[in-house]
This record gives structure tokens, C-alpha cells and sequence, in this order.
């Protein structure tokens, strides 16, 4: 229901800063984004956790890696939720993934949930 583009990330260095965007572009037009959110998944295969999401009414959540040195944002005319992250460590890096979940309606204007995920950002944290 929508197309998720991520930006920003690299490799960095420790105490460094992080700066992510993700940009949701909708694909019908009754689509509606309700809450948005960074995801990051390290090492490969393991499950991906929160570090922080964000409601449509800026109602914000941080995941243990997020609290303290994350700070969630959005702006909902461009539907674009971003991501800093302050004093990076090294088990900061992993991948990072955008998060979108909302509503649509169907073929059958039947209202329904959905949730789309980024391709994910790489961010890699040396000490």
C-alpha cells in the first residue's frame, strides 16, 4: 500500500551521530499512514527490535536502544518519519529498517489494515 524509500546511514564512528529518513508514498489514494517507526535487526537473522515509532498524533515509543540518545520525529504532510541517534557506540550498528503501519480501503470498500517495511539501511558504528 505504500512505497518506503530510506536514506542516510553509512559508517560512522563512535560518538558520532545518526541521522535517518524514510519517505512513504502511498499508492492508492485512500491510504492512510498511522503510525511510523525504525526497526534495527543485528546481527542478520536475529529478530528485529524497536528503537522507537511515532502515531500520526506524535505519540512516541523508544525501544531499550532507543531511550536516552534517540529522538523520533515526523512530518505528516510529507509522510516522512526521521531518525537521530546521538553518541553512537558500536552495538548501534546492525540494519535499519522503516516501519509503516496504517489503514486503506479494498476494491470492496472494505476499510483494512496494513503494515510495509523498508529494504533497510546499513549503519555500521567503528570504534
Amino acid at each position: 500500500q505504500v512505497q518506503l524509500v530510506e536514506s542516510g546511514g553509512g559508517m560512522l564512528q563512535a560518538g558520532e551521530s545518526l541521522r535517518l529518513s524514510c519517505v512513504a508514498s502511498a499508492r492508492i489514494s485512500t491510504t492512510s499512514i498511522e503510525a511510523m517507526g525504525w526497526y534495527r535487526q543485528a546481527p542478520p537473522g536475529k529478530q528485529r527490535e524497536l528503537v522507537a515509532s511515532i502515531s500520526s498524533d506524535g505519540t512516541t515509543v523508544y525501544g531499550d536502544s532507543g531511550k536516552g540518545r534517540a529522538a523520533i520525529s515526523r512530518d505528516n504532510a510529507k509522510n516522512t518519519v526521521y531518525l537521530q541517534m546521538n553518541s553512537l557506540k558500536p552495538e548501534d550498528a546492525g540494519v535499519y529498517y522503516c516501519k509503516v503501519i496504517g489503514m486503506y480501503y479494498s476494491q470492496m470498500n472494505i476499510r483494512l489494515p496494513f503494515t510495509s517495511w523498508g529494504q533497510g539501511t546499513q549503519v555500521t558504528v567503528s570504534s
